[in-house]
């Protein structure tokens, strides 16, 4: 019966279906699912991890795209009682349809490259609903997610991720483990989000906004990269050397600034 729904990946989508046994348990090893737990897998494609995530018994939800994808994906799982397929965006999906308790949802996915940054910002715009992520993504931007002050790597995803979450970089997976192989290497990472901030903005909004303009000319120091939101001595009173680039300052520090341009009048996020 399966045969009826041979499917190819498509470009489009950014598809690179996971075939490696040995990749999917370890990583279904790592997102550890039990029974009662309330899972939901972002693009689950030919269904190589909803598997094992439905086998657990935790009541799992999935959102695919892909029409042609949907009949497969019915045929397999449609008669568990655990397993609810929503067809649709998951840019546009509205969490809150879930019904999920603070901090209960665990998210699953093996990403389309192409929108996984988007994704991942619209994801933690829902952080209260979500106790955990594992995501397959592009290895460079799990190392950019995971990135340290100081490191080339450390910049605006680095910074707005962890504001919101704690970063693990799990391991890494090679394009053989794909269909079609990609072109680069990937990595899995589990993102966990805060109960408590640990560097609570006065306005996150107005953060986003120092981050970016900091990174804009990231060679460039503070003193000229954020001239146009804040003169030198409010830099120096968020205790932060001016003279400095914006990769040497760690997530406390631009938290600083931020509440420092926070004070300031007439002050919006745009």
């Amino acid at each position: 019966m399966a045969e009826i729904f041979q499917h190819r990946a498509r470009k489009r989508f950014g598809q690179n279906f996971l075939h490696d046994a040995g990749v999917i348990d370890r990583i279904l090893r790592a997102i550890s699912p039990k029974s009662g737990q309330r899972l939901l897998e972002i693009g689950p494609g030919q269904g190589a991890l909803t598997e094992g995530l439905v086998n657990s018994d935790a009541q799992l939800d999935v959102i695919e795209l892909d029409n042609d994808l949907i009949p497969l994906l019915k045929l397999r799982f449609g008669l568990k009682t655990n397993f609810n397929l929503h067809h649709g965006d998951a840019m546009k999906f509205d969490f809150t349809e879930l019904n999920a308790q603070s901090h209960e949802l665990r998210v699953v996915g093996n990403l389309p490259y192409n929108i996984s940054t988007p994704l991942i910002f619209h994801l933690l715009s829902n952080a209260h609903l979500i106790k955990d992520m594992h995501f397959m993504l592009q290895k460079e931007v799990v190392e950019r997610l995971a990135a340290q002050p100081g490191t080339n790597d450390w910049g605006r995803l680095s910074i707005m991720v962890q504001y919101h979450c704690r970063v693990e970089h799990l391991f890494n997976v090679g394009p053989g483990a794909f269909n079609p192989p990609p072109k680069v290497d990937s990595a899995i990472v589990r993102l966990i989000p805060h109960e408590h901030l640990p560097h609570p903005a006065k306005d996150h909004k107005l953060l986003e906004v120092v981050v970016r303009e900091a990174f804009n000319q990231r060679r460039k120091t503070l003193r000229n990269t954020l001239k146009k939101l804040l003169p030198v001595e409010a830099i120096i009173a968020a205790d932060v050397d001016p003279s400095l680039r914006p990769e040497q300052l760690d997530l406390a520090a631009f938290v600083r600034l931020a509440d420092q341009l926070a004070m300031r009048p007439s002050v919006t996020a745009e």
